[in-house]
């Protein structure tokens, strides 16, 4: 029997939405798109020696919610028992399919997460940026992400059927989150099948990438966009255009991430790059969040599938789990001699059932060890 690949993929043939692209909606905040997490949850702000958070993509799903709201379910009781409780989730996009309508958001992001104690912050997938053109009425892209995600002010939401929940205050679909500890970058790959980045965007990324080199020792460099990178998946593959982007960027900043996050595939891959200077950066696909179908890995031998790229030869799957669904939760803790940021993968058993007393399982642990500028993988 093949063995699943080890290494990223690309699918072979034309993709008809390869390079679809939807007008952004003007920001809401102003020039360079930042907000302190003080700004948020002040209580947050004042633990300035570590942070705790859930990570997460893909929970939407218009055909099978009971996925999600198992999901869903653990992540507040992870928020609300225990030691090193998150205290917020960071959602990697995908919240609300198939076409990001308004009237979509109670039942796929309100209901479910209704009772998540701290605050959700997040960036677009594309199925939050399309557009319903059969839809009675017609509406902008991100016209409801807009407003659950992008306002300016908390307040509560016209069309979510009476949720407790408010409004967050990110100042544009592609921002920066400010932390004690780390930087969190959030990118916006528009609704394309391996995402399109403007050249605007992409001139931010890089002075943001620059901005934080200027504070980099005591502080984890994250960076966060839906579609993929790097993938061995059969549904979406790898993208070129994402990895092209990044590694454009890095090179005109001068500055590399510590660790990459991306949703977008259905399933949970852990990569490790190499790069010519000698670091070894984590990519991790996180986009088990609910959708009801998962994504398979290719197996050695596919014929539809090459992994013959130049971009793949130092890239490799340490780690992956594409039968359940999952979610990650994410420490960075800073002391007087390191910085390290630890990430655990948890699954939710084949056999749960939505209201019954189960916890999801760890699947998968890992950690980065930063100290003075330098990176060393467990």
């Amino acid at each position: 029997m093949n063995k699943i690949v080890d290494k990223p993929l690309l699918l072979k043939g034309k993709f008809a939405d390869a390079n679809k692209f939807r007008p952004l909606p003007p920001p809401v905040g102003k020039w360079p798109y930042n907000l302190d997490i003080g700004e948020v949850e002040p209580a947050i702000a004042g633990k300035e020696n570590e942070l705790v958070f859930h990570m997460v993509g893909d929970t939407g799903s218009a055909k099978d919610l009971s996925f999600q709201r198992l999901l869903a379910q653990q992540l507040i009781k992870q928020a609300k028992v225990g030691e090193n409780r998150p205290q917020f989730l960071y959602h990697l996009g995908d919240i609300v399919y198939d076409h990001g309508e308004k009237d979509e958001y109670p039942a796929q992001f309100f209901k479910p997460f209704e009772d998540y104690p701290g605050p959700i912050f997040s960036i677009p997938g594309n199925h939050d940026a399309e557009i319903n053109l059969l839809n009675e009425s017609p509406y902008q892209s991100l016209d409801g992400y807009m407003d659950v995600f992008c306002d300016s002010r908390q307040r509560y939401v016209k069309f979510s059927e009476g949720s407790e929940r408010k409004s967050m205050i990110q100042p544009n679909v592609y921002w920066t989150l400010n932390t004690s500890v780390a930087t969190i970058i959030g990118l916006y790959g528009n609704v394309a099948k391996f995402g399109v980045i403007t050249d605007e965007q992409k001139q931010w990324f890089i002075e943001e990438l620059k901005r934080h080199a200027l504070d980099m020792d005591g502080k984890v460099l994250i960076v966060c966009l839906h579609q993929s990178p790097f993938s061995a998946d059969l549904n979406h593959g790898s993208s070129l255009a994402m990895i092209e982007f990044l590694d454009s960027a890095y090179k005109a900043a001068g500055v590399k991430p510590d660790i990459v996050f991306s949703g977008h595939v259905h399933n949970y891959q852990r990569f490790i790059r190499s790069y010519p200077d000698g670091t070894r950066t984590p990519y991790i696909v996180a986009g088990a969040g609910g959708y009801a179908l998962l994504h398979p890995l290719a197996k050695e031998g596919d014929q539809m599938i090459s992994t013959d790229s130049d971009l793949f030869k130092d890239v490799k799957l340490e780690k992956y789990c594409f039968e359940q669904y999952g979610f990650l939760k994410i420490r960075i803790v800073r002391t007087e001699t390191k910085l390290s940021l630890i990430g655990e993968y948890y699954t939710i058993p084949l056999n749960a059932k939505y209201d019954t007393d189960f916890d999801a399982t760890l699947y998968d642990r890992f950690e980065i060890l930063l100290k003075q500028s330098e990176m060393t993988l467990c």
